[in-house]
């Protein structure tokens, strides 16, 4: 079956459009000694520049690979090139580079982001847990904690919408990596601290200049990087993605599934278990993906019958958007329980029995959770909730969990 290639992965970014984009430069700085390019240890193995080692500045403290790692994506067929180009939230001025994607790696994992350098972006986000917190809600740099649950980050950049966060206040991921780094909870730094705290760690002028074509620290930069990082992680390696190469139909069996996986399977996509009406990347009120297991949009999904936390609501304004939250996607969402913006549902089995028989009438309750004009009711049996479960736990794709490209890069 073949495959479509999205190459995310372009040349360097910069803190604007330029026309430079157009010509590739040397991804490491200059040829120390000239002839580094004959020495095929040292080129880069996908566009033969010369690439110098990394000084003990960064060896010392960093393990990072050189050449940089690859963060390229070829996504699977049952993606479908055209959705997946169309979902893609990179933006043209701040495009996925491995350069970029290195800086902002090492930004996520470093502790010295916080004011006193105990919490990185990655005390909230955990690899193990699909980037995701265990906890209901996460502990910020001196043992408070954030108002809401935190989101997986996986498939991220499949988000059209863009908006970041659950109430959607962020705009881009390039706002919003910068908001928790600021938040008098989770990290507590001004803008001018960070830029002081980044520029005097000596590890870090090598990665900018490496991005960035010079060693310069500017908010800018570090938002673009981790905006980089957070959309580099991705997922399409799963046992639902192996059944789905092999038969190249969704609604077919999947012969690597068990017949409850496949049961689940059937019910989350059919008007039985009423999941992908939501789930499918419903794009213009449709399914129109099979794979991404993304909303479209934030909706309310009758957690409660009247509003306890407005929500998108609170951004905008109105009061039609009281309840709304935007949703993660659903792969590896066997690992980022508890669930629901406010982690009031510990496990997957209550997330299924909110929505076979829990669904509260909200006034500004989605539409596809209604029947005859009232709260669905799928009145489903137990084995069929069992199934549900099980279908989820194949949207699991371990590989991410211990892929080096995403893991901590500091030195013990």
């Amino acid at each position: 079956m073949r495959s479509f290639v999205f190459p995310i992965v372009m040349l360097a970014a910069c803190d604007a459009p330029s026309n430079d984009l157009d010509e590739p430069r040397e991804r490491n700085g200059s040829d120390v000694d000239g002839d580094d390019s004959d020495d095929p240890d040292l080129a880069d193995p996908k566009t033969g520049d010369p690439v110098d080692d990394y000084p003990a500045a960064v060896t010392d403290v960093l393990d990072l690979p050189s050449p940089a790692y690859d963060y390229s994506v070829t996504w699977p067929a049952h993606f479908s090139a055209q959705v997946v180009a169309a979902f893609d939230n990179t933006p043209a001025d701040n495009p996925t580079t491995d350069l970029g994607v290195t800086l902002g790696r090492v930004l996520f994992y470093d502790v010295n982001l916080s004011s006193n350098r105990t919490v990185a972006c990655a005390s909230c986000h955990l690899q193990s847990e699909g980037f995701s917190d265990p906890n209901a809600f996460s502990e910020g740099f001196e043992g408070g904690l954030t108002g809401r649950n935190s989101m997986g980050l996986a498939n991220s950049m499949l988000y059209d919408n863009e908006a970041a966060f659950w109430d959607e206040r962020a705009e881009s991921f390039e706002v919003q990596v910068l908001l928790p780094i600021q938040d008098a909870v989770e990290m507590g730094l001004t803008l001018g601290e960070l830029v002081d705290r980044v520029e005097a760690l000596e590890y870090y002028p090598r990665l900018f200049a490496d991005a960035f074509g010079d060693d310069a620290v500017t908010t800018d930069r570090i938002s673009r990087a981790l905006a980089q990082f957070v959309r580099s992680i991705v997922s399409y390696s799963t046992p639902f993605d192996q059944g789905f190469a092999q038969t190249g139909d969704v609604d077919d069996d999947f012969p690597n599934l068990t017949a409850e996986e496949n049961l689940g399977k059937r019910l989350f996509f059919s008007r039985r278990g009423n999941c992908a009406i939501c789930h499918a990347a419903n794009q213009g009120g449709g399914r129109n993906n099979d794979a991404i297991f993304f909303m479209d949009q934030a909706r309310n999904n009758g957690l409660d019958a009247t509003t306890t936390d407005p929500g998108l609501g609170e951004v905008t304004g109105n009061p039609q958007d009281h309840g709304k939250f935007k949703s993660p996607s659903l792969r590896n969402i066997a690992l980022t329980g508890p669930y629901m913006h406010d982690g009031r549902l510990e496990t997957l089995a209550e997330v299924i029995e909110h929505y076979d028989n829990g669904v509260q009438d909200h006034p500004n309750l989605d539409g596809r959770l209604r029947d005859g004009g009232e709260p669905q009711r799928l009145n489903l049996t137990n084995n069929e909730k069992a199934a549900l479960v099980a279908f989820l736990e194949t949207l699991t794709d371990d590989s991410l969990l211990v892929d080096p490209r995403f893991s901590d890069p500091f030195r013990d």
